[in-house]
């Protein structure tokens, strides 16, 4: 918590660079990057159900999400995974998402939130 910095440790920081959680278009591209090696069939329309669901995740809060999504499948095929081969198993699908949701919360509280853009105003070095 950059809050907590003492001013002494404070003054030797070059850069204090405040980096928002990602909005919605950031949060589309992260699934995509983090499921590109993975099979997933999510439509347009779910994924950006997805990025408005997940307003106030953030970067780490999205990987968590799809890591919990991702065995999704591979809890569905949990009485027959010994007998099929990874090209059998079905796809990430949203209600993956869907489930993953009651799991995985946002890690970042509006008060954290709030703490850290009044830093940025007071001490920060990017736009106010």
């Amino acid at each position: 918590r950059p809050q907590d910095i003492d001013e002494a440790a404070r003054r030797r920081l070059v850069k204090r660079l405040y980096i928002p959680l990602p909005d919605g278009s950031a949060r589309k591209q992260i699934v995509s990057n983090l499921l590109r090696e993975q099979a997933y069939s999510l439509t347009p329309e779910e994924l950006e159900e997805l990025s408005t669901t997940t307003d106030g995740y953030s970067g780490a809060d999205m990987a968590n999400l799809c890591r919990e999504a991702a065995y999704g499948p591979v809890r569905a095929a949990a009485e027959t995974i010994q007998h099929i081969s990874a090209d059998e198993m079905r796809p990430v699908l949203y209600k993956d998402f869907q489930a993953a949701l009651h799991v995985i919360r946002p890690s970042v509280s509006e008060r954290d939130l709030d703490l850290y853009i009044q830093w940025n105003k007071q001490f920060g070095c990017g736009k106010h």
